[in-house]
């Protein structure tokens, strides 16, 4: 669910890459549920996997807006220098009005130009970097539960292997030996042989 608030958001801003890496993120985390339903425990160590991969991609965002080696938030580089376009949150955060005026020098139109935004009780930098940082947390807390889950499946499938559950040898093989040996019996019995040895018996 948080993935995919966050996907609509980004959808909204035109972000590019990260709606890439949603739509990654939303696929994997469907086949670790599915390998969870139907003990699939593959399926679940490749959700554990892109976790890790997860979590570098949601830092990578965080030094990205807060600017760090280098980057810059003003950057195109989210939407694969194809627009212009920010953040949603840079002009509809909580509190924040946006300042049209119209356009200079153009008779006719009734066209705006975008000019400023004010009144933000909160920089969108900081609202994107808390979306990281709760997919972050999000990812380390299903990692180990997909290991916790990986780690039950696999003793499962060993105690079942222990009690003969893939064993190539059938279980009436065992039984092979007492059966011959019974038939033998049985034939003694039934025998001329085994009649006179019954007489003798009885005498």
């Amino acid at each position: 669910l948080a993935a995919l608030e966050r996907q609509v958001f980004d959808f909204l801003g035109y972000q590019w890459a990260p709606i890439l890496a949603n739509f990654l993120h939303i696929i994997i985390v469907i086949l670790g549920l599915f390998g969870t339903i139907q003990y699939r425990p593959r399926y679940i160590v490749v959700y554990a996997i892109w976790t890790a991969v997860w979590v570098t991609w949601n830092i990578f965002i965080i030094c990205f807006y807060l600017e760090v080696g280098g980057l810059s938030k003003d950057s195109e580089l989210l939407t694969f220098n194809i627009s212009r376009h920010q953040s949603w949150w840079s002009e509809n955060g909580p509190g924040c009005v946006r300042k049209e005026a119209s356009m200079s020098g153009i008779k006719g139109l009734d066209s705006h130009s975008y000019i400023s935004v004010i009144g933000c009780a909160l920089e969108y930098r900081y609202i994107e970097v808390m979306h990281s940082s709760f997919q972050i947390l999000i990812a380390l807390v299903g990692f180990v539960y997909a290991c916790y889950v990986v780690s039950v499946f696999t003793e499962e499938e060993d105690s079942f292997d222990f009690i003969g559950g893939f064993d190539p040898f059938p279980l009436y093989h065992v039984n092979e030996k007492p059966t011959n040996l019974l038939f033998k019996q049985t034939y003694l019995l039934i025998s001329p042989a085994g009649f006179s040895d019954m007489e003798g018996v009885n005498k």
